[in-house]
């Protein structure tokens, strides 16, 4: 039914994919609004610096999920990413318990929903943990450029350099056409 290696091979592909851009979505959102917008939020929940809190909270985000949408670095870039997650969890989700989805009501304008709890939080830090430990999976460039300093190192790739002080001196003649030989062309 399932080749079960080929299944979980992919299986980081779409955890980056969600977590990568659910915080490049995020900063976008904080930078498009204005960061002194979202550093008026952080004064008022009482986080120090919230200026350069605002800036760096938004620099995370975007080269964050940046580097775990690639696959690139993504065990260096979970780190702030996770700060940035349980500053959030402890400074605002906390009071307001587990569940993300609080339904008050059904009006005439639609669902109206209270605010969020930890849940959401915890899930991207669930799959941040995922990423760091099983792998960024296929198409990463993690991948790549694990793959391209294995050939670098064993001299794979491109040529290596001469490393002799003299004068490079081909045993043979080459030509566009490959090695000349003694025999005429026609």
């Amino acid at each position: 039914m399932f080749n079960f290696p080929t299944v979980q091979r992919w299986s980081a592909l779409p955890l980056r994919l969600i977590v990568g851009y659910g915080f490049v979505a995020h900063g976008y959102a904080k930078l498009a609004k204005g960061p002194d917008n979202f550093a008026a939020i952080l004064q008022a929940i009482g986080v120090p610096e919230p200026h350069m809190m605002s800036w760096l909270t938004i620099i995370v985000e975007i080269a964050g999920g940046l580097a775990v949408l690639t696959g690139a670095f993504v065990a260096l870039a979970s780190i702030p990413m996770a700060a940035v997650l349980i500053t959030a969890l402890i400074s605002v989700h906390l009071p307001y318990g587990f569940s993300s989805i609080k339904l008050q009501a059904v009006t005439a304008a639609g669902a109206q929903f209270g605010p969020p709890g930890y849940e959401v939080d915890l899930l991207y830090l669930a799959c941040l943990a995922t990423l760091v430990a099983g792998g960024s999976g296929p198409l990463a460039l993690e991948g790549l450029i694990r793959k391209r300093n294995r050939l670098l190192a064993t001299g794979g790739g491109r040529p290596r350099a001469s490393t002799s002080a003299g004068p490079r001196t081909p045993t043979s003649p080459v030509t566009a056409r490959g090695p000349s030989s003694t025999a005429t062309r026609s």
